[in-house]
């Protein structure tokens, strides 16, 4: 088991993400178990969902900086205006959702990836 931590995380992403690459290599090398859950390949429900959004925060979740965002015309992205209006959106287009969400075994949750916060989160 992991010298860093004995608890079990779970990433949340999609595989070919460069940031999700970044974050699997650093668990690996750092020898961190976790599990890989793929929006492509497991899907994204709405509880799911609603649970990033009550831990996170709609705004933290909503990649305004990615290719998907940047192909919604201006209305769809004007009407991303609260949880309920992001809800639909991310269920929609889960590549839109900030990466990688990863989840610790006693519900601790951190956006993003850099290596100094995934050590303190990982400890």
């Amino acid at each position: 088991m992991s010298s860093i931590s004995s608890s079990t995380y779970i990433m949340y992403g999609i595989k070919n993400c460069d940031t999700i690459k970044k974050a699997r290599r650093y668990l690996e090398d750092n020898d961190v178990s976790y599990q890989f859950h793929d929006y492509r390949v497991d899907g994204l429900d709405d509880a799911l969902l609603s649970t990033f959004i009550s831990q996170l925060g709609w705004e933290v979740l909503v990649n305004k900086r990615g290719t998907t965002w940047r192909k919604l015309n201006d209305e769809e992205k004007n009407a991303v205006v609260d949880a309920a209006s992001a809800k639909k959106v991310l269920l929609a287009e889960p590549a839109m959702i900030k990466r990688p969400v990863l989840v610790s075994a006693d519900n601790r949750y951190l956006v993003g990836f850099s290596s100094d916060e995934y050590q303190k989160f990982t400890k």
